[in-house]
């Protein structure tokens, strides 16, 4: 069984500017990729398992999405990461978006994103982190059997109680991973 970082995209990966959707606001947060670098050299797959709401909520499609899902992917790949794969939940029960309002099993901070991984990776979730900056995040990972590290780097500095570590960015984060 394999190994994996579960990463949350906006907020964690890159500078969340709320609804995150259009290249020009694709900027990575300080020590994110220097982060991502460690975590691949420990031999950990990297996953991005990301609520984008804004489709649900009518603020961008998926087609906005995927362009910039690419884009990141790409700039990620010129700093020598490789993504294994992304997952990403477009529903909310306040969506006005028809098709993707509903409660689901996907939105963290339910695991459905990092469970449909772990059956596509043949993951051991036991050996596996979850990494975000919001306590939904955290939940997430808990709920899957993951351990679980908060960064305090996105909008929100709220401490999650159920973190099993809380560090500043995604370099700290490797510390407790190798």
């Amino acid at each position: 069984m394999n190994k994996a970082v579960f990463l949350d995209r906006d907020g964690t990966i890159n500078e969340n500017v709320g609804y995150t959707s259009k290249i020009e606001d694709l900027e990575f947060i300080e020590w994110a990729v220097e982060g991502m670098k460690k975590f691949q050299y420990a031999g950990y797959k990297l996953i991005i398992v990301t609520n984008q709401a804004g489709i649900a909520k009518g603020k961008y499609d998926e087609e906005d999405y995927f362009v910039f899902r690419d884009e990141m992917h790409r700039r990620l790949k010129d700093n020598g990461i490789t993504i294994t794969a992304e997952y990403f939940c477009p529903h909310h029960s306040d969506g006005i978006i028809e098709r993707y309002k509903v409660d689901c099993g996907c939105r963290k901070p339910k695991s459905g994103m990092l469970e449909q991984a772990a059956k596509d990776f043949d993951l051991d979730l036991k050996k596996c982190w979850m990494i975000g900056d919001m306590p939904s995040d955290i939940q997430a990972g808990k709920n899957a059997g993951c351990k679980t590290i908060q960064v305090l780097t996105g909008k929100d500095k709220t401490e999650s109680i159920d973190a099993d570590f809380i560090v500043d960015n995604l370099y700290n984060a490797s510390y407790f991973m190798i």
